[in-house]
């Protein structure tokens, strides 16, 4: 055997924990099996992915919560909006009527024909829920008044509704259109 074969066979038999054999070229070789390298564990790996999975899913069943409220709430909008306007564009219809009803007539038959028709209205959009914005003798309000004149008044307190010249209607808190309306000073 050569110097360095003998060498590294004394300093194999030196060491009983060491697991290198030489081969019959002199190269170290292990022997048995390699040392385990570090294995991930199946379960902590199944145990987040789980989580992150969970995780996931919750969100997404979040986002989904979120939209159905959100889409619930924008249909009850647009139905809410679409009854105002419908309202709204009728509302000088009424008027209209209520202009009639004011003015002389002869026959009393037509006139109270057009009555039973603006009382029936009147009815109608009460069902919806459009009611009238109380305005004679009222403090003045802006978000429910619209003053068109000043008027100097003593009897009346100060920025208190004098004169209605147009009437303004709600639908629950919602304004359609605001009272036209005259204010003492």
């Amino acid at each position: 055997m050569s110097k360095e074969k003998r060498e590294q066979t004394e300093q194999t038999e030196q060491t009983p924990d060491s697991q290198e054999i030489l081969d019959q070229e002199g190269q170290a070789v292990q022997s048995g099996a390699p040392e385990p390298a570090e294995q991930p564990d199946p379960l902590a790996e199944s145990q987040a992915q789980y989580q992150q999975l969970n995780d996931k899913y919750l969100r997404t069943l979040a986002e989904y919560d979120n939209y159905r409220k959100r889409s619930q709430k924008e249909r009850e909008g647009v139905f809410a909006d679409a009854q105002a306007m419908t309202a709204g564009q009728l509302l000088p219809v009424l008027d209209n009527l209520d202009l009639a009803l004011q003015q002389p007539c002869a026959d009393e038959e037509y006139k109270k024909g057009v009555e039973l028709i603006a009382k029936q209205f009147r009815e109608i959009l009460e069902k919806m829920g459009v009611t009238e914005i109380p305005a004679q003798g009222q403090p003045f309000d802006p978000r429910y008044h619209d003053a068109v004149m000043h008027i100097e008044q003593e009897d009346l307190p100060e920025n208190t509704v004098s004169q209605v010249l147009r009437k303004g209607y709600q639908l629950g808190d919602r304004v359609i259109r605001c009272a036209m309306v005259q204010v003492a000073n």
